[in-house]
C-alpha cells in the first residue's frame, strides 16, 4: 500500500506531523534499500551520471588530447557494463559513439596527432563494449542484482564457512578443521557440519563430506547439502543420518549426485565414539599408550548411489579416545596422488602427524595439509580431535 498523506487529526500537533512523515521517509528508504540490493531499483541515476560524463570525456579529449585520448571512452563504457542493465547500456553506449564521432568530425578527416579518431580507437571502445554488454546480459539471465551481485558469492563463501565451525568443546577436549580448495578456489566440495547433541549436550556429532567434483563446480552442492546436513544432524538418532541424507541426494537427481562422508558420533565424558561411514576414507587413531596409529574403517555404500531400503548398510566401527590420543579423518585429496594408493599417503599423513606431536597440537590441521597435500589439485580437509 503507497504512503500517502496523513488524514489530519483533531488535535494533531507539528510535533506529531513531523514524527509521522519521518517515519513515512523511513520506510520508503528501507523498500528504496531493499530493492538496490535485489536488483530491482532504477538505475536511471548511474546511467544519468554515465551520460553526462560521455560528453565530458569528449570535451576533455578536444581540448587535452595529451591527457585524454580517444581511447578515454572506454571509461564510462566499462562502468556501465558493471552498474547498468542491458536496456540502458545500449543507450549509453549509443551515445559513447555519437560523442566518437563528434570528435572525429570536429578533428577533420585528415587531422594527425594524439586526439585523432582512429579505426583502432573504434575497434579498442567497440570490443570493451561488446564484452560488456555481454557481461551484463549475463548477470541478468541468472538474475544476479545489477548493483553489488558480486556480494552474492561472498556471502555464499561465508555461509560454507559458518557451518563449518566447530562447536565449544569442554575442558580436555579439543578439535580443529582445515579446508583448501582445489586451484586456489573459494569454494570446495569438502565440508564438515558439527553439533553437540544429546542430553545435556554431552554428544558430539561430526560429519566429513566430500562432494563428487572440486573447487566450483562442486561448491553449490556442497553448500546445499551442508544446510541439508546440519538439519539433520542432531534431529536423527545417530544410525539413521547417513541412511537420511542418502534418501536426500536421491531425491536431487543430480548427474554426478553422489558424496562420501564419514559420521562421528563421540561421548564426551567417556571418549567412547563411533564411526558410520558412507564410501569415505578410514579414521585413523594414534593412541598415546603405545604410540601407534590404528586404522577405523567402517562400511558403507556412497550417498546417492543406492537406496538403502534395498539392503545396502551403513556399518559403523566403535573405538575409545583416552587422554593423549588422536583422532584424525579427512577427504581423499589429503591422500591421493598420481601413482600413489591411498594406503601410502595413509601411511605418510599418519608420519608427518607424528612429526607434529609435542606440546601443543593447535593448528595441527593446517600444517598438516601444507606438509603433506599442499601442491595436490583436489579438495582438501582434515579433520582432528584430540583429548588432553
Amino acid at each position: 500500500m503507497a504512503d500517502g498523506p496523513a488524514p489530519a487529526h483533531p488535535g494533531d500537533t507539528s510535533a506529531a506531523r513531523v514524527r509521522r512523515a519521518l517515519s513515512r521517509a523511513r520506510r520508503r528508504v528501507r523498500r528504496a534499500g531493499v530493492d538496490y540490493f535485489r536488483g530491482d531499483a532504477s538505475d536511471w541515476i548511474a546511467f544519468a551520471a554515465l551520460a553526462t560524463l560521455v560528453p565530458l570525456v569528449a570535451v576533455l579529449t578536444l581540448l587535452l588530447p595529451l591527457w585524454f585520448p580517444p581511447t578515454a571512452m572506454v571509461l564510462p563504457v566499462l562502468a556501465g557494463a558493471l552498474l547498468l542493465r542491458p536496456s540502458s547500456l545500449v543507450l549509453l553506449y549509443a551515445a559513447s559513439a555519437a560523442a566518437l564521432a563528434v570528435e572525429s568530425a570536429l578533428r577533420g578527416p585528415y587531422a594527425d596527432g594524439p586526439g585523432r579518431v582512429t579505426p583502432g580507437t573504434v575497434l579498442v571502445v567497440g570490443a570493451i563494449g561488446a564484452a560488456g554488454l555481454l557481461l551484463a546480459q549475463f548477470r541478468a539471465r541468472v538474475g544476479v542484482p545489477w548493483r553489488g551481485g558480486q556480494s552474492m558469492l561472498f556471502d555464499l563463501r561465508e555461509r560454507l564457512k559458518v557451518q563449518s565451525r566447530m562447536p565449544a568443546l569442554p575442558g580436555g577436549w579439543h578439535a580443529e578443521m582445515a579446508l583448501r580448495p582445489a586451484g586456489g578456489q573459494s569454494f570446495s566440495g569438502d565440508f564438515v557440519v558439527a553439533s553437540r547433541t544429546g542430553p545435556a549436550k554431552r554428544t558430539l556429532e561430526v560429519v566429513l563430506a566430500d562432494v563428487s567434483g572440486k573447487g566450483m563446480d562442486a561448491g553449490s552442492r556442497a553448500l546445499l547439502l551442508s544446510g541439508a546436513f546440519g538439519g539433520l544432524l542432531g534431529s536423527l538418532p545417530p544410525h539413521e543420518f547417513l541412511p537420511a541424507a542418502n534418501g536426500y541426494l536421491l531425491r536431487q537427481g543430480w548427474q554426478e549426485g553422489f558424496a562420501s562422508a564419514v559420521h562421528l558420533v563421540l561421548d564426551l565424558d567417556t571418549g567412547e565414539y563411533e564411526l558410520l561411514s558412507a564410501g569415505h576414507l578410514p579414521g585413523m587413531q594414534r593412541c598415546e599408550g603405545t604410540g601407534r596409529w590404528e586404522v577405523k574403517e567402517a562400511e558403507g555404500p556412497l550417498l546417492g548411489i543406492f537406496d538403502t531400503s534395498e539392503g545396502a548398510k551403513f556399518e559403523g566401527v566403535r573405538g575409545q579416545l583416552d587422554h593423549g590420543d588422536v583422532l584424525m579423518l579427512c577427504t581423499d585429496g589429503m591422500v591421493e596422488a598420481p601413482g600413489r594408493d591411498l594406503t601410502e599417503g595413509m601411511d605418510r599423513l599418519m608420519g608427518e602427524a607424528d612429526r607434529l606431536m609435542g606440546l601443543s597440537f593447535a593448528g595441527s590441521a593446517w600444517r598438516l595439509i601444507e606438509t603433506v597435500a599442499r601442491d595436490l589439485n583436489d579438495d582438501r580437509a582434515l579433520l582432528l580431535v584430540w583429548r588432553e
